[in-house]
């Protein structure tokens, strides 16, 4: 069923009419939607709405709501990214999957081997969101995922926002992501930062950093894996491991 974020003040007697343009243009010109189709609606309150279209004009879509619910599509902590962006379609790969396991937000930093300019990774941020955006409609999440701006990652480390920051490295690491969390389980509303370097490994300079601040430095393993892969991994080694 397609699936749609709207605005509650779009309610009013069990009906929900859509007007903004973006969600008109998809449901009623892109997918030539009829009266009668079904529609999943979510608000801002991540109630979700199952709804029938009774109507559609030249300029809005309304809906009869047919029951609706508090959105259950979440996970009971919070995990956030911080990882150094790479080029071309890999970086989108990681904003699309990471939306998908539920990631809360994804923080670009800029690592000494970064493969992008900061110049770039700024002018960027805008499709990235889009992306997440786009991934959260389609796999009927109930909040969207923020891409941030570009920050370094001392300063966040020690911007203190976080339960704990964990870094996942290809070396220097005093034990794996499994035996870790056997030890240091997720707890329930927890914030919980994922660091997550760029495909040439973090520097000296970084991992000293690490070492000052005592992060926990994780390995995932023998296995020598893409940026993009550690990022779906790591997600899914805490999901699957503190999962329903």
């Amino acid at each position: 069923m397609p699936h749609f974020f709207i605005n509650s003040k779009s309610i009013g007697n069990d009906v929900i009419t859509i007007t903004d343009r973006e969600n008109y243009n998809h449901i009623a010109k892109s997918l030539r939607a009829k009266s009668g189709e079904k529609l999943l609606l979510i608000d801002e309150n991540e109630i979700e709405y199952k709804t029938q279209i009774i109507s559609i004009d030249n300029k809005s879509i309304a809906t009869k709501i047919e029951s609706f619910q508090k959105s259950n599509r979440d996970l009971p902590y919070n995990l956030f990214l911080a990882q150094s962006p790479l080029r071309s379609e890999a970086q989108s790969v990681i904003m699309e999957k990471s939306t998908e396991l539920g990631i809360r937000g994804v923080y670009p930093v800029y690592t000494d081997n970064c493969a992008l300019r900061r110049c770039i990774i700024n002018s960027k941020i805008e499709r990235w969101g889009k992306i997440m955006y786009e991934a959260s409609k389609q796999c009927e999440r109930a909040n969207i995922p923020v891409c941030f701006p570009l920050c370094d990652m001392e300063n966040l480390i020690k911007d203190k926002k976080f339960d704990r920051v964990i870094a996942l490295c290809e070396k220097n690491t005093g034990s794996s992501l499994k035996e870790y969390l056997k030890t240091h389980p997720v707890k329930t509303g927890e914030n919980i930062l994922l660091l997550i370097g760029p495909e040439g490994g973090f520097s000296q300079r970084e991992f000293n950093i690490m070492h000052e601040n005592n992060l926990p430095m994780l390995s995932l393993g023998d296995l020598i894996l893409k940026a993009e892969t550690a990022v779906i991994v790591t997600l899914g080694n805490i999901i699957h491991e503190f999962g329903k």
